[in-house]
């Protein structure tokens, strides 16, 4: 599902104009992204909880070459997923 989908659905559900519907759609993302480069997690009660994760230095292999190289450390967005959305998914893949 794409940002433009999202907003069409809004704007085929509500009502507002496409245009409104675009805003709004990019102003929560703009939001939730805003909050993760803070580092704050962002949590949406029965979706998930979206939050930064350190990755430390490590070792590794260029798979090219086989030359031992160092990893640089970084931040991750990583998703869980709610227990609500969970059991959704269960439930439509029987």
């Amino acid at each position: 599902m794409t940002k433009a989908e999202i907003a069409n659905i809004i704007y085929e559900r509500i009502g507002l104009s496409k245009k409104e519907s675009a805003q709004i759609v990019e102003t929560v993302l703009n939001e939730m992204k805003q909050a993760l480069e803070a580092g704050e997690d962002v949590k949406l009660s029965g979706f998930g909880h979206f939050m930064i994760r350190e990755k430390h230095a490590r070792r590794g292999r260029n798979p090219k070459t086989g030359e031992d190289i160092t990893i640089e450390p970084r931040r991750v967005v990583t998703f869980r997923a709610s227990q609500l959305l969970k059991e959704k998914l269960l439930e439509g893949g029987e």
